[in-house]
């Protein structure tokens, strides 16, 4: 097997042990009591993409839908494989970082707090971030000519999932929640 691929699958399995702790959390927002959940395909939807992409990335370990290895693309994989390295280990830190306002679901609870620590100075939506840099390095990584259109198409549905995110916020955090917004940015650090 290809070295990078070895890498690659080690890394899908110390962060499956890592992301352990965060399915706990999502069975928790199933039975917890909420303020506010709202029913929409922005619940399931993105998680279900994300669910097929890991499922692609997996195969494409076996160079299963990838295009061949070749040298001209070693460049790009190496650089795909540092990012997705990064990226992989950035989202675990920034659920922590929510401890228990962490949800899979778009959820409001009962005890809720604005996290305005870790990644969370910066920019408001770390961890859909690292999702859509983990998708798109990955295949780079890989070569996946079937990950990378999943990638892309997931990007509009995070994008969706965070503004209703916002809008959802907002309700219940109010003018706290703004002036939060006014110090931090949407995806991206320093930048709109």
């Amino acid at each position: 097997m290809d070295p990078i691929n070895i890498i690659i699958g080690l890394n899908i399995i110390a962060t499956f042990g890592a992301n352990i702790s965060g399915a706990k959390k999502g069975i928790r927002s199933a039975v917890a009591e909420a303020k506010e959940k709202p029913s929409t395909y922005l619940q399931k939807l993105p998680l279900a993409l994300s669910t097929i992409t890991l499922i692609v990335l997996i195969l494409a370990l076996f160079q299963i839908g990838t295009f061949e290895y070749t040298d001209e693309y070693q460049t790009l994989r190496l650089i795909g494989l540092v990012i997705y390295l990064f990226f992989s280990w950035f989202q675990i830190y920034t659920y922590k970082s929510l401890g228990e306002s962490y949800s899979q679901e778009i959820i409001i609870f009962k005890k809720h707090t604005l996290v305005k620590k870790g990644p969370f100075k910066l920019i408001r939506h770390p961890q859909y971030l690292s999702q859509i840099l983990v998708d798109l390095s990955g295949a780079a990584a890989v070569l996946s000519f079937v990950l990378f259109p999943l990638a892309l198409i997931e990007i509009p549905l995070l994008i969706l999932r965070a503004r209703l995110e916002e809008k959802i916020m907002l309700r219940h955090f109010g003018e706290s929640y703004l002036t939060y917004k006014k110090q931090t940015r949407f995806f991206i650090p320093f930048i709109g």
